[in-house]
């Protein structure tokens, strides 16, 4: 594979995260949801549950906008809010295991692709590649924040 220049890697890598996000607008759609609520949804699966402060903070939302989006998700049958077993007077909210096939559904093609480009890299370069993910999530994060807090100056 030939060396590529910075300029074109960095035109390689602005298609893959424009890919991702229009990926993650037209999953939201199918799913019937505003991309906020498709990411508060991918969070609490992952999480099993958040406290709906944790959330709003995970998100970037005010308590008020994330009171609002969590009552669509429990319209449309993604998330409940339950007491929190640790401290009853918290409210938290958690995924509803049957409506996420729904979630699978809109998923797959995505899944399935991505298994077959995975599939051509050996098992190094597939650990180069998911260090590459564990470090760059934290990063991305940092980066929306910032965003966030100069937007709020």
């Amino acid at each position: 594979m030939a060396r590529r220049s910075w300029d074109e890697r960095h035109a390689i890598f602005r298609r893959y995260l424009d890919a991702v996000g229009l990926h993650g607008m037209a999953g939201a759609e199918a799913a019937g949801l505003h991309p906020s609520e498709w990411h508060a949804l991918s969070l609490i699966t992952l999480e099993g549950s958040l406290t709906s402060g944790d959330l709003a903070t995970r998100i970037g939302l005010t308590t008020g906008a994330t009171t609002r989006l969590i009552d669509r998700l429990e319209r449309a049958g993604y998330a409940r809010r339950a007491a929190d077993p640790a401290d009853r007077r918290k409210v938290v909210v958690e995924p509803v295991p049957e409506a996420l096939g729904r979630i699978d559904e809109v998923v797959t093609p995505a899944r399935d692709r991505l298994a077959d480009v995975l599939a051509a890299y050996t098992p190094e370069q597939l650990d180069v590649l998911f260090d590459y993910f564990e470090r760059a999530a934290p990063a991305f994060r940092e980066a929306t924040r910032q965003i966030r807090d100069g937007r709020r100056r």
